[in-house]
């Protein structure tokens, strides 16, 4: 399959610090070549150094978007799949945009669905999937090339189980889909009845138990391990279209022994043949 791993090195506005090291480190780490020497044509952007200092976090992270709508977009005409390695979830915004996608199965420990005026943390990555559904950030979110709202009935979340009181509030609300890891995949049907042609799949690492994969310093106790996530993707992938994948919330300073970017290369290999076999 020709592929487009497209790298977005930031955290909160930050450049290569934090999470926004980790998309180099998957890459350090042989992902690459796993894919190559499964068959695959990997193509590597990176969106490089956006903007001067100082950064802003809101300003700055819509720009990270803007960027990576542009890369999937040209990575889509090249009839390549993208796969974007970023440090925050919002980053998914631009994938999504980039590929036109009309839903998203969001698989993250977090809600990520606060607004301001919900949030008690003011952490613009715990409001990433709000912004997705037209929630919140509406004339930032719009800057984005090809950014439409989703509707939240076209939206399934994944193991979200480290939610703040007024995400919660939303949650019951909201017509989103819920699901743990385990059952995913049936309730994906849901999805289908909705008519979706075109599904993101964004997949926060810090959804493992750190009692198994340790990604980041805010992982809750609890959640899927890696073979678990790994089954659930591929039987996402097998079940409906997808049009693009996001890694994010990997901070390698957390992982001493290097063990993501190796699991990260087994569950690519993974889903990229389950996508084939459609």
């Amino acid at each position: 399959m020709k592929l487009s791993i497209i790298t977005a090195p930031y955290d909160s506005g930050h450049y290569h610090v934090g999470f926004g090291q980790g998309p180099e480190a998957l890459i350090a780490g042989g992902i690459v070549e796993a894919l190559a020497l499964n068959g695959h044509d990997v193509d590597v952007v990176d969106i490089g150094e956006i903007g001067a200092p100082p950064r802003r976090e809101i300003a700055q992270g819509f720009a990270v978007c803007r960027a990576v709508a542009g890369k999937v977009d040209a990575s889509v005409a090249e009839g390549r799949f993208p796969i974007v390695l970023a440090g925050n979830c919002l980053t998914a915004l631009g994938a999504m945009a980039g590929e036109a996608a009309d839903s998203v199965v969001w698989v993250d420990q977090h809600g990520d669905v606060n607004t301001p005026e919900t949030s008690i943390h003011g952490f613009l990555d715990g409001m990433a999937l709000a912004v997705a559904l037209g929630l919140c950030w509406k004339p930032m979110a719009a800057s984005i090339p090809g950014f439409r709202p989703l509707d939240p009935a076209r939206c399934m979340l994944v193991d979200a189980r480290d939610l703040d009181p007024e995400e919660k509030v939303a949650l019951d609300r909201l017509p989103i889909i819920r699901a743990g890891c385990g059952e995913a995949v049936e309730k994906v049907a849901k999805l289908k009845a909705a008519g979706v042609g075109r599904t993101h799949l964004h997949l926060d690492l810090d959804v493992h138990d750190p009692k198994t994969l340790q990604v980041n310093r805010y992982t809750a106790p609890g959640g899927p391990g890696p073979q678990e996530v790994r089954r659930m993707a591929c039987g996402i992938a097998r079940s409906i279209p997808i049009a693009g994948l996001t890694l994010t919330a990997y901070d390698p300073a957390f992982d001493a022994k290097a063990e993501v970017p190796p699991l990260v290369g087994e569950l690519l290999i993974d889903f990229l043949a389950a996508l084939e076999r459609i």
